[in-house]
């Protein structure tokens, strides 16, 4: 059977593992692949929660609008830290490649 535009891809062919680093460069690359992914992913949050009312007893104002942004950062930190979306891996390998095409 051929696959067509509606055919997913396996989880395998989708993510593939990265080898954990083991060098300092290697290590400072994945932190800042990390950091990358969080920032896209607090930005996405933002996005998010744009259009979202925050009318109530509780709701409005300021702090509301300053701790919403923190709470983004936070959630999407977490998100990183804990597999995230896979990106982080993408852009790690990337760097890898450009570390070594600089050698």
């Amino acid at each position: 059977m051929e696959p067509n535009i509606f055919t997913l891809p396996s989880k395998t062919t989708i993510r593939q593992p990265v080898e954990a680093p083991k060098t300092a460069a290697q290590k400072a690359a994945r932190a800042t692949a990390e950091e990358f992914e969080a920032v896209f992913l607090a930005d996405i949050l933002k996005n998010m929660s744009v259009g979202l009312d925050t009318d109530g007893p509780f709701g409005g104002g300021h702090a509301e609008e300053m701790y919403k942004g923190l709470l983004n950062e936070q959630i999407a930190n977490s998100i990183s830290r804990n597999g995230g979306i896979g990106l982080s891996d993408a852009v790690y390998r990337e760097i890898l490649k450009t570390q070594e095409a600089g050698q």
